[in-house]
C-alpha cells in the first residue's frame, strides 16, 4: 500500500506528520528540478515554515527530463518521507509541502501557467551545474541545440530558460508582480549567474520581457548544504518494513542541513528561518567555503577514491592517505584562498566536514559525485588554483586530484557521465598522456578561461596523470 493522505493514521506514532492543513495552502512556489536534494532541503524548510504557521507556500514541482519523480510522487499526492540517519539511528517524518509535480517534457504549458499563476511568488531551481548551459566563457551557450531550440517561442521548450520565458511573459502581459527566482545549485554567486544567463536568453527571445524582468524580478544568491545520497532499493524496502506503507519517493539524508540566503527578494518570502535558514546580506563567504572545501573535497574523494578501489565516501575518507589528501586540500589550500565571514571558523568547518564524510549510516556513492566533473571542477577546484598559484603558493593536493580527474575522463576504466565526455575522450586520443594536461589547462586549453597552469605546474600535473592513467 502506497503512502497517501488517506492512510497517514496507519503510520507508527514516532513518524512525524505535516503540522498544517495541506488543502488550505495556495501554491506559492514553483520548483524546477524536484529531485532528492530539493526534497531533502528546500521542501523540508518550506514544510517547517508552514508547520510554524506560515501560509500559502505549497510547492508545484517541475521535472525537466523525465517522468520518474512524477511517477513517484503523484500517486502519493505529493507526500514523501524524509529520513535522517546517523550512527545513533534514524528519524523519519512525512513532508507535505509538495502538492503537484509536472513533467515538462509533455506538460510545458502547465509549467508556464504555474509560473504565471497569481499566487506564485517564488521560483526555485536545482538543476545542477550543467542545467545552466554555460559556455566556457560562462556566458549562455547559444550554440547548444536545446538553447537554440528555446529561442523560438513556437518550439516545445527543452530548458529552464524556455519554460521561464513563457511564464514570465504571461505574468508581464497580465500585469502581475514580478517573481523571486532562487538558484539553489552549487555555483558561485548563483543568483547573479542565473540573473545574467536568463537575461541574455530573454534579450535574444523576448526583449520586452527582458526589460520587465530587470525591473520587477529578483535573483538572490544562496548557499545550500546537505549530503543526500541516492536512495537504493534496499533503503526503500527497509523503510517499508518500518512504516508498514510503501514510499517510492522517500529521501534519505544526514542530520546536518544549512541554507544561507541573500536578503534580496522581489516580493514576499517564506519564513524558512523556522527550519533553520540564515538570512544574510552577502552569501559569498559561505558559498565559497562550501564549494571549495566541502564540494572540492568531495570531488577529490570521488576521483582519487575510485582509483584506490573505494565505492563510498565513508570508505574513501577512512583510507589514511586519502584522508590526509582531503585534509590538506581543505585546510592548506582551499581555506587559504578566500576570506571567511566573521562568524565562520574554517578549521572547525573542516573538522565538521571530515565527521560528516565519515557517516557510514548514509553511504554516498563516489560515482554519483564523479558525474559531470567538467561542470563541477571550474567551481570547486580551479578558483583555488587560480588564487593561490597567482601568489606563488603550492597546491599539491588539488593537482593530485586534478590528475586523477584527467585520467578518469579518458573513459577506459570507468564509465564517464559528463556532458563533455565525448569531447574529453577525443582530446585524450589526439593528445595522449603527455599532452592532455596542456590541452585542458594550458594557455590555449579547454578550461583556460577558468585557470591556466604554468609550465612548471603542467610538468607536475602530467606526472599525476601518468600515475593514474598508467
Amino acid at each position: 500500500m502506497r503512502l497517501s493522505p488517506l492512510n497517514l493514521d496507519r503510520l507508527p506514532a514516532e513518524i512525524g506528520r505535516p503540522g498544517y492543513d495541506r488543502d488550505a495552502q495556495h501554491r506559492g512556489i514553483v520548483h524546477f528540478g524536484i529531485g532528492a536534494f530539493h526534497r531533502a532541503h528546500q521542501a523540508a524548510y518550506t514544510d517547517a515554515a508552514m508547520a510554524a504557521g506560515d501560509r500559502d507556500w505549497a510547492i508545484t514541482g517541475v521535472s525537466l527530463r523525465s517522468g520518474q519523480v512524477r511517477g513517484q510522487l503523484a500517486p502519493q499526492a505529493g507526500l514523501y518521507t524524509l529520513t535522517e540517519s546517523a550512527g545513533t539511528g534514524h528519524a523519519t517524518r512525512v513532508v507535505g509541502a509538495v502538492r503537484e509535480v509536472l513533467d515538462a517534457t509533455w506538460q510545458s504549458a502547465a509549467v508556464s501557467a504555474a509560473v504565471a499563476a497569481p499566487h506564485t511568488h517564488l521560483v526555485s531551481i536545482t538543476i545542477t551545474e550543467k542545467g545552466y548551459w554555460r559556455a566556457a566563457d560562462e556566458l549562455l551557450d547559444f550554440a547548444a541545440d536545446d538553447v537554440a531550440n528555446d529561442i523560438d517561442p513556437d518550439q516545445a521548450p527543452r530548458t529552464v530558460y524556455g519554460l521561464l520565458a513563457s511564464g514570465l511573459a504571461q505574468r508581464r502581459r497580465a500585469g502581475l508582480p514580478g517573481l523571486t527566482l532562487l538558484s539553489c545549485d552549487n555555483l558561485a554567486a548563483n543568483g547573479r549567474q542565473l540573473q545574467a544567463l536568463l537575461e541574455q536568453f530573454l534579450e535574444r527571445r523576448d526583449p520586452a520581457t527582458a526589460a520587465w524582468f530587470r525591473t520587477h524580478c529578483g535573483c538572490p544568491s544562496t548557499m545550500v548544504d546537505r549530503i543526500v545520497p541516492a536512495a537504493t532499493a534496499q533503503d526503500l524496502d527497509g523503510l517499508e518494513a518500518r512504516l508498514g506503507l510503501r514510499d517510492e519517493a522517500a529521501v534519505f539524508t544526514e542530520p546536518f542541513s544549512q541554507w544561507v540566503i541573500e536578503e534580496r527578494f522581489a516580493g514576499p518570502r517564506p519564513r524558512w528561518q523556522a527550519g533553520g535558514a540564515q538570512w544574510v546580506r552577502d552569501t559569498a563567504p559561505y558559498e565559497t567555503a562550501k564549494l571549495r572545501m566541502l564540494n572540492g573535497a568531495h570531488s577529490a574523494l570521488a576521483y582519487v577514491g575510485l582509483y584506490r578501489g573505494h565505492t563510498y565516501v565513508h570508505q574513501a575518507v577512512a583510507d589514511p592517505p586519502l584522508r590526509q589528501l582531503v585534509d590538506r586540500l581543505m585546510r592548506a589550500e582551499a581555506a587559504r584562498s578566500f576570506t571567511p565571514a566573521a562568524d565562520q571558523s574554517l578549521p572547525q568547518y573542516a573538522d565538521a566536514l571530515l565527521r560528516r564524510f565519515g557517516n557510514g549510516a548514509r553511504p554516498h556513492s563516489l560515482r554519483q559525485i564523479a558525474m559531470d566533473g567538467s561542470q563541477k571542477i571550474p567551481q570547486r577546484w580551479l578558483p583555488t588554483l587560480r588564487q593561490l598559484s597567482a601568489g606563488g603558493q603550492e597546491c599539491g593536493a588539488l593537482l593530485q586530484a586534478l590528475g586523477a580527474w584527467i585520467a578518469y575522463v579518458r573513459g577506459d576504466r570507468f564509465e564517464v557521465v559528463d556532458p563533455l565526455a565525448a569531447e574529453l575522450a577525443a582530446l585524450w586520443r589526439s593528445c595522449g598522456a603527455e599532452g592532455i594536461a596542456e590541452a585542458l589547462f594550458g594557455p590555449a586549453g579547454r578550461f583556460a578561461a577558468s585557470w591556466v597552469a604554468s609550465a612548471e605546474t603542467l610538468v607536475r600535473l602530467r606526472a599525476w596523470v601518468r600515475d593514474y592513467a598508467g
